[in-house]
């Protein structure tokens, strides 16, 4: 089993950390996240993956950027995560407003 989430990234944000959730223009929402990595040599990619990971109780090898890895909103694939539990994720980090 395969999902994605989308996650728009702030690299040198100060804190690894998961900031809440948007939406774009058509309603599709994302996760905010940031790290304290800086964006050079894939660096930042790396932090958001090991912190989702953390997020979803996952392998750090279960995460991995897909699409968007040199643009500030990503895709990540998730291994072994359902897509209940990436809304899970959501809901729990929308109701934090």
């Amino acid at each position: 089993m395969k999902t994605t989430l989308r996650v728009r990234l702030t690299p040198s944000g100060g804190a690894d950390r998961i900031d809440g959730v948007g939406a774009d223009p058509s309603g599709e929402r994302f996760l905010k996240a940031r790290v304290r990595a800086a964006p050079e040599n894939g660096e930042a990619n790396a932090a958001l993956e090991i912190l989702i990971a953390k997020a979803l109780k996952a392998p750090r090898s279960a995460v991995s950027v897909m699409r968007g890895g040199k643009a500030r909103l990503k895709t990540l694939a998730i291994e072994g995560v359902s897509a209940e539990d990436v809304d899970h994720l959501l809901q729990q980090y929308a109701e934090q407003k």
